[in-house]
């Protein structure tokens, strides 16, 4: 995620750090070197490259810039719901270390310690390639196995999580509604498991995202044949202005759509899960804590 201050009108010109021209910048230089091409084709044989109106051009610029605004509408809030169910995380986390206080030290440790993993370990389920290590760094050694044996780390930890609750009940150590309040807690992490997984496994609908792949591009294409004529050689650096415009919505859109991806504007879950390890730490009295994660190079993942 881009984290910096708002930059002035000089500098906004020249920033190329989290914008999207430099993904999509092959793809505008070839529209400026195909307008180039087409007005002097058009100068030299007006026959072989005719004009044509630009009026159509207009009409379907138009429904262009609706469409590509209704898919960025749907991937931003499949953004703003992703970072919601993060920020929920962190606020149930921390209700967990506030609920365990009525427990002794080494099992509100043990509840404490698997919740840091949980964090970390649902970075590696929503993010493939992700450290692994960073789990089992503070996992008990008794569930290492049984961790990386689980097709669903995540899921594996919520379930042991509620197995120490069980017992913990079963033996008189907690009332009924403490372990009832204790249970839902560990139901809403859950949810958050499972609503980070539906956003991740459903993506827009491909039709939908192709026929906008298709639309821009052939228009673009397309968009130096009706203003060779009126225009002239200012064509390319206009049809250039309206490519970027196109393909960087487009770009961002697909940024948008994958929010746990590695890209500078996806979400950043590793400085996340990082937060929440650092509260419980602080929360079971540890001093030795490490800094907030901070952006690098103004990005922050």
């Amino acid at each position: 995620m881009i984290v910096r201050n708002r930059p002035t009108l000089l500098k906004l010109f020249f920033i190329l750090r989290g914008s999207v021209i430099q993904r999509i910048f092959p793809q505008v230089l070839f529209v400026f070197a195909l307008s180039a091409f087409v007005v002097w084709a058009h100068r030299v044989d007006p026959g072989l490259v005719p004009s044509v109106s630009s009026g159509p051009f207009a009409l379907l610029g138009i429904a262009l810039s609706v469409f590509l605004g209704f898919r960025n509408n749907a991937c931003y809030d499949r953004w703003w719901e992703a970072r919601k169910a993060w920020g929920q995380l962190i606020f149930t986390a921390r209700d967990l270390a506030r609920q365990t206080l009525i427990l002794a030290g080494t099992e509100r440790q043990r509840l404490l310690d698997i919740t840091i993993a949980f964090g970390h370990a649902l970075v590696c389920h929503l993010r493939p390639g992700s450290d692994v290590g960073r789990p089992l760094a503070r996992l008990p050694t008794d569930l290492v196995a049984g961790y990386k044996a689980s097709r669903n780390g995540p899921d594996f930890l919520l379930r042991e999580m509620g197995g120490i609750l069980a017992g913990l009940h079963g033996t008189g150590t907690i009332s009924d509604f403490q372990w009832a309040q204790l249970d839902g807690t560990l139901g809403k992490m859950s949810a958050m498991l499972a609503a980070c997984e539906r956003i991740r496994n459903t993506p827009v609908p491909f039709g939908y995202t192709l026929l906008l792949h298709r639309t821009a591009y052939l228009f673009c294409f397309l968009l130096p044949f009706g203003f060779a004529d009126a225009l002239g050689w200012a064509t390319p650096f206009v049809t250039a202005l309206v490519a970027y415009t196109f393909f960087g919505l487009d770009a961002l859109g697909d940024e948008l759509e994958e929010p746990f991806g590695v890209l500078p504007n996806d979400l950043p879950i590793v400085a996340l899960a990082e937060t929440i390890e650092i509260n419980l730490r602080e929360a079971l009295g540890e001093t030795n804590l490490p800094p907030l994660p901070q952006p690098k190079n103004y990005i922050l993942m």
